[in-house]
C-alpha cells in the first residue's frame, strides 16, 4: 500500500501539481523577502508548499528509509537522506518554501533520470515465442503431432518444408536446406544431408528430413540462447548516480559546517541555510539533463539511445566487436561473377539460362539469379520438365537444352566432371566468401555464378576513423572462416573470429573484458542477443535488424548507417565531459552560497533561490550539447 503511495506520488501528474503549488508560494515570499508585503493567496487556507513537501517529501524519505534498511555499508547515506534533513530542518524553522524547493528539485530530477533509463522488455518474450510448440513424432510407423515439452531424446522427429525445428538433433534421412541465420547469423540456408545436425528454433526450408531427438528440452541450443540472454539482463546492475556516490561525504560534511554555523553564530537559521544550500539538486540534475539532450541530438541522426549509462560507458569503449550479415554487410545476396568455361556460350547467355532455369525455384540463390537477370533486363525463357532436388540444385529444360543448376555435390551425383579450371574458378570464389552456382550441360561444367553478401560501402571508411581514435576493431560471426576474413579485409579489420555459435560470441566478448577492454558489440540478428547483452554497451541495425537484437541492444541504428558508430562515440566523449562541467559548476556555486550563508548574506529562502540558479545553469548547458556539431 505504502510503495503504491509513493509510486502515485512520484509520478509525473502529481509532480506537476507539487510544480504549481510551489509557484504560488513563491511570489508572497519574494516580495516578502525584498523588503515587500508578504500576500497571502486568498483561495488557500495553509501555505500552498505544504502540498509540494507532502507530495515531493513523501516519496524522497520513503527512499531514503528504504536505503538505510535495505543498503549495505556506507551506501545507506544517499542523497535523499541529505534533501530529508535540509527539508526538515527548513520545516523546524517555519520556511516551508525552502523545504519545497529542495525537495521539487529532486522530484524533477528523479523523473528524467527515469525517464533516460527506463528500457524495454520485449525482446526476451519475443525470443521465448520462438520456441516451437509442438513436433511431429514418427512412432511405431505413424505420424503424431505432439507438444514439445513431451519429446524425449532418442524420438524420431518429422520435419516438413515451412516447419521450424523443434529440437536439437541428427538428421536420419532426407535433404534439405536448413535458415539456421537464428543461431549463427548466416545470410545463407545451409545444405543438410543424414548425418548432419540439427538446431531448435532453426528453419527447414525445402525437403522433408527424419530427426532423431538429441538435446530436448532446457538442453536445446535455443533454451540455452534464451538463458544466456535472460543471465546476461540479470548480470547488469544499475549505476548509482553520481549524487548517491558523492553523499557518502556530503551528509557528514554539510552536517558538520552545518552544526559548527549554529555553534559560531548561535543562529539556526544561518545553519539551515547551509544545509539547504548544500543540497545536492543540480549535481542530481547534472547527469539526467546532459544524457536527455545527447539523446535528442542523437535522435536528430537516427541513432536511438535507450540508456543514459549507455552514453557515458561509450565514451569508455577501446574495443568495437561487429558481427558481419546485416551489420558489416547489407545481408542481401547480389551475383558478383558470371564465369563462362564454354567459348560458344557467353556470360549473357549463361546469365539467361540459369536464369531461366532456376525461375521456378524457392532457393535464396535461385530467386537471386532470377531478381538479377532482370535487373539486367536479360529475357528469360519458360523452362520445362523443372524438378528440384532439395538441399542440392535443380533440373529444367530450357529451349530443349537439359541444365542442372547446383552445387557441386549434385553435378557429381549426375556424373558431371569438373576440370581444373572449374576446380581453381572454385577455390578463389571460396576464399573470397562467395556462394556458387554450376551450370551444366550435357555432363559438362558450362559456367558458374557466384552470389556474395554485399559490404557496406561505409564500412571500410567507418573502421578507418575508429582506428584513428585508437579504438580496436574485432569481427565475430558465425559464416565460414573464408567468407570472414574476405570481408574483414574489405573493411580493413585485422582481428577475426569466425564459424562462432551464439554461446562463443559471448564467451569472446568475456575475454575481451577479461583483458580489461571496454567493449562495445554491433548486431542484428537473434543470435547478437546473448552478446549484445554481455558487452559493455550493445548497438544493433534498426530497421533490417530482428526486434530481439533492437530490444537487447541500448542502441539502435535506424538508418543501419554504420558511419555513425564514431559520430556515437564522439557524442559520449562530450556528453561526459558536459556532466563533469555541470558537476563542476555546480560545487563551485554550492561552495559561494556556504560561504555566503556563513556572512549571513542568504536566508533559507534566498538559498534556495541561489540553488535555483544553480540548477539553471546545468539545464542550460545541457541544453548546449543538443545542437552541438560532431562531423
Amino acid at each position: 500500500m505504502l510503495k503504491k503511495l509513493n509510486d502515485f506520488l512520484a509520478g509525473l501528474p502529481m509532480t506537476i501539481v507539487a510544480g504549481i503549488f510551489l509557484l504560488f508560494d513563491l511570489v508572497p515570499h519574494v516580495m516578502e523577502e525584498f523588503g515587500g508585503r508578504a500576500v497571502q493567496l486568498p483561495f488557500l487556507p495553509f501555505d500552498p508548499a505544504w502540498v509540494t513537501i507532502v507530495i515531493s517529501g513523501i516519496p524522497l524519505l520513503y527512499l531514503a528509509v528504504w536505503r538505510i534498511i535495505h543498503n549495505p555499508g556506507i551506501s545507506k547515506i544517499s542523497s535523499a537522506l541529505l534533501i530529508c534533513i535540509a527539508m526538515f530542518a527548513a520545516i523546524a524553522i517555519g520556511d516551508l518554501f525552502a523545504a519545497g524547493e529542495v525537495v521539487f528539485i529532486m522530484a524533477i530530477g528523479a523523473l528524467l533520470e527515469e525517464a533516460t533509463t527506463n528500457r524495454a522488455k520485449k525482446g526476451l518474450k519475443n525470443l521465448i515465442r520462438l520456441a516451437p510448440v509442438k513436433g511431429r513424432r514418427i512412432k511405431d510407423g505413424k505420424e503424431e503431432l505432439i507438444p514439445a515439452e513431451e519429446i524425449r531424446q532418442g524420438d524420431v522427429l518429422r520435419i516438413l518444408p515451412g516447419e521450424t525445428v523443434p529440437v536439437d538433433g541428427t538428421i536420419l534421412s532426407g535433404e534439405t536446406s536448413v535458415d539456421q541465420s537464428v543461431m549463427t547469423g548466416e545470410s545463407l540456408p545451409v545444405d543438410k544431408g543424414a548425418g548432419e545436425e540439427v538446431f531448435c528454433g532453426t528453419v527447414n526450408r525445402f525437403g522433408s528430413i527424419d530427426i532423431s531427438a538429441t538435446k530436448v528440452g532446457a538442453d536445446t541450443s535455443l533454451q540455452k540462447l534464451i538463458r544466456m540472454v535472460q543471465d546476461a539482463e540479470n548480470k547488469q546492475a544499475p549505476m548509482q548516480r553520481i549524487a548517491d556516490r558523492a553523499a557518502s561525504w556530503l551528509v557528514p560534511v554539510a552536517l558538520l559546517i552545518a552544526v559548527c554555523a549554529y555553534v559560531f553564530t548561535g543562529n539556526i537559521v544561518t545553519a539551515v541555510t547551509v544545509l539547504v544550500v548544500f543540497c545536492p539538486c543540480a549535481l542530481v540534475l547534472a547527469t539526467p539533463t546532459a544524457i536527455m539532450a545527447a539523446i535528442g541530438q542523437a535522435t536528430k541522426h537516427g541513432v536511438i539511445i535507450k540508456s543514459g549509462e549507455a552514453l557515458e560507458k561509450m565514451g569508455k569503449v577501446d574495443t568495437i566487436a561487429f558481427d558481419k550479415t546485416g551489420t558489416l554487410t547489407c545481408g542481401r545476396l547480389d551475383v558478383s561473377d558470371v564465369i563462362s568455361f564454354d567459348e560458344t556460350v557467353s556470360e549473357t547467355e549463361l546469365l539467361t539460362l540459369a536464369a531461366s532455369a532456376e525461375a521456378k525455384s524457392e532457393h535464396p540463390l535461385g530467386k537471386a539469379i532470377v531478381a538479377y537477370a532482370r535487373e539486367k533486363e536479360v529475357p528469360l525463357t519458360e523452362s520445362a520438365a523443372f524438378r528440384m532436388t532439395a538441399g542440392k540444385g535443380v533440373f529444367a529444360e530450357v529451349d530443349h537444352r537439359r541444365l542442372l543448376c547446383g552445387n557441386e555435390k549434385f553435378l557429381r551425383e549426375k556424373e558431371v566432371l569438373t576440370d581444373s579450371r572449374v576446380q581453381a574458378a572454385l577455390e578463389r570464389l571460396r576464399a573470397q566468401g562467395k556462394a556458387s552456382v554450376l551450370i551444366a550441360e550435357d555432363r559438362k561444367c558450362i559456367g558458374i555464378i557466384a552470389l556474395s553478401d554485399v559490404l557496406r560501402p561505409e564500412a571500410k571508411d567507418m573502421v578507418s576513423r575508429l582506428s584513428a581514435m585508437h579504438t580496436r576493431t574485432v569481427l565475430l560471426t558465425g559464416d565460414h572462416q573464408k567468407t570472414a576474413d574476405y570481408f574483414a579485409r574489405q573493411a580493413g579489420i585485422s582481428e577475426v573470429r569466425a564459424e562462432l555459435l551464439p554461446e562463443e560470441k559471448v564467451q569472446s566478448i568475456e575475454k575481451l573484458q577479461a583483458e580489461n577492454h571496454r567493449v562495445c558489440m554491433i548486431g542484428d540478428g537473434v543470435n547478437d542477443a546473448p552478446a549484445l547483452k554481455t558487452a559493455d554497451v550493445s548497438v544493433a541495425m534498426g530497421s533490417m535488424g530482428s526486434d530481439i537484437a533492437v530490444e537487447a541492444a541500448e542502441v539502435a541504428l535506424m538508418s543501419d548507417d554504420i558511419s555513425k558508430i564514431p559520430y556515437l562515440k564522439r557524442l559520449s566523449n562530450a556528453t561526459v565531459q558536459t556532466i563533469k562541467a555541470s558537476i563542476t559548476l555546480s560545487m563551485c556555486i554550492n561552495f559561494v552560497a556556504i560561504v555566503l550563508s556563513l556572512m549571513e548574506v542568504l536566508t533559507p529562502t534566498t538559498g534556495a533561490l541561489v540553488h535555483n540558479a544553480g540548477s539553471c545553469f546545468v539545464v542550460l548547458i545541457a541544453a548546449l550539447l543538443y545542437d552541438r556539431k560532431f562531423e
